[in-house]
């Protein structure tokens, strides 16, 4: 009798003895093009599924390769906005490298994410607020952007929403003051040197475009808001954040922008030249800038800069002020592309004098739309060196905002947070969670069912009824994608939910 057996095991040997070589060859060239750009993604990240036909496809002609064993690639390089210089002119691997690559994160990805755990379950037990809507309902409310505005009195609230690309003003009971047409839609507002000045996308859906503008309200002899014609800042990729500053130290308002752009974009300044004119300074050329806080981190009396970027290059980095508006950046924390960062503010949550990190990530709107267990919120901690570490994470998933406020006025910074990406088929609890802080950062998560009637893009806090606590409002964003299952049509929903502090 022939026996074949001997043969087939030296076969097989082989077989995955060369798979073998592919896999870690292909991990080296990850780790080398891949990490160059940002922080190195690990297969276990994301599911074999979402590698496959999300991110691999996409990730190919950043490398050159627009095509693959029969099968194109997308790519924008057609697009007039892009730069013709933003792709590779010539691949930057071979077939067999890239072959590499590929069987590295297919062999190494897991088939499914693990669900995420959460020791203590979010239960819609909230007391401390209560929710109310305005009175006129929108149809389809796409609110873009929510603010309470305490420098005023009384104090009012305004909204902008993307299809009607109107501003409005409502009072401390919810009634509509004014409106305003933007020209666009409108995703934040700085309120310095008593004037408005809005920050317009110009193009809310990806886009490499510039039609983003800085536009300034004034306020007529009828206390209305009006545009000043005499002022505009244009020609932005996608603008997400405004704020006044004076970078240079010259005594003249400049303004930092973060343009998130798409493909393209930046961190830029500009500079006042006076009579109304403004010159660009770029900060740093990629895009994903989404949020930016002033500070003086070494007391020199000269403003820096920490900035949130959430697109490829995800990170926290700390630009620091030379003088003359030139500025160093150093990387403070580092994100996977794959965290979809959202978010982040700068509290101080241990008494200790430093400023910590409150950081979100939850952005799912991209080329992986799986449920991921490390979408959340995390506090980082700051040495007094201006190094953090973590030392809380809370699961949400899709968590989009998180705002530390001391809502109970006990003492110690609680936390509001929303999703925009919640599971809201099986959790949809978590589309509004609040963190109780009962001590050593321990923190008991509550909701109300109330926050279950949208799908909140948007959301701050402040003393909007003017009793000296700290309220919430949500703004909703009732469109959803496909992959987004729920029983509520947020379209029925109130345009935003105003949440009253009820505490002592």
């Amino acid at each position: 009798m022939i026996r074949f057996f001997p043969v087939f095991a030296v076969i097989l040997s082989a077989s995955c003895n060369q798979n073998d070589r592919s896999i870690n060859a292909g991990e080296a060239l990850a780790k080398k093009y891949c990490q160059s750009c940002h922080a190195f993604p690990d297969p276990s990240l994301l599911d074999v599924k979402s590698w496959e036909t999300g991110v691999l496809p996409n990730m190919g002609p950043r490398l050159g390769i627009f095509a693959f064993k029969g099968k194109r690639y997308p790519s924008l390089r057609y697009d007039r906005y892009v730069p013709r210089s933003y792709y590779p002119s010539q691949p930057l691997l071979q077939p067999d490298q890239w072959q590499d690559i590929l069987n590295y994160y297919q062999g190494e990805a897991p088939d499914s994410l693990p669900p995420q755990k959460r020791l203590i379950p979010i239960k819609n037990d909230l007391k401390l607020f209560t929710a109310s809507a305005p009175p006129v309902q929108h149809p389809n409310p796409t609110t873009c952007f929510i603010h309470i505005d305490t420098g005023t009195y009384p104090h009012t609230l305004l909204q902008s929403d993307i299809f009607t690309e109107n501003v409005t003003r409502f009072d401390r009971h919810l009634n509509r003051i004014d409106s305003i047409h933007s020209g666009g839609p409108v995703l934040d507002i700085d309120f310095s040197n008593h004037q408005m000045i809005l920050c317009n996308v110009g193009i809310l859906n990806p886009t490499n475009g510039k039609f983003g503008q800085l536009e300034r309200v004034v306020e007529a002899n009828s206390s209305k808001m009006q545009l000043d014609s005499s002022f505009l800042i244009d020609t932005l990729q996608r603008p997400v954040q405004v704020m006044a500053a004076d970078l240079n130290m010259d005594g003249k308002t400049d303004y930092l922008v973060c343009e998130f752009g798409y493909l393209t974009g930046s961190l830029s300044w500009y500079e006042n030249m006076g009579n109304n004119k403004y010159s660009r300074r770029v900060l740093r050329e990629v895009p994903g800038a989404i949020k930016a806080y002033l500070t003086d981190y070494n007391h020199d009396g000269l403003p820096d800069l920490v900035v949130l970027f959430a697109q490829g290059e995800e990170g926290i980095f700390l630009f620091k002020n030379r003088g003359n508006g030139e500025f160093d950046n150093m990387e403070i924390l580092r994100f996977p592309p794959s965290y979809g960062s959202s978010y982040f503010e700068m509290d101080d949550f241990n008494h200790d004098g430093f400023p910590d990190i409150l950081y979100t990530c939850g952005d799912n709107a991209d080329f992986s739309t799986v449920l991921k267990p490390y979408h959340g919120l995390y506090i980082y901690l700051n040495d007094g060196n201006w190094h953090f570490t973590q030392r809380y994470f809370f699961p949400i998933n899709g968590c989009y905002k998180a705002i530390a406020r001391d809502f109970d006025n006990d003492g110690d910074l609680d936390i509001a947070a929303i999703s925009f990406f919640a599971d809201y088929a099986r959790q949809p609890e978590e589309g509004f969670v609040y963190l109780e802080n009962t001590g050593q950062f321990n923190y008991t998560p509550h909701s109300m069912s109330e926050t279950q009637k949208g799908r909140w893009l948007t959301m701050d806090a402040g003393d909007l009824d003017g009793d000296g606590k700290p309220d919430i409002v949500l703004g909703n964003f009732s469109v959803a994608p496909g992959f987004i299952k729920s029983a509520v049509n947020w379209k029925q929903g109130p345009p935003f939910l105003f949440l009253k502090n009820t505490g002592k």
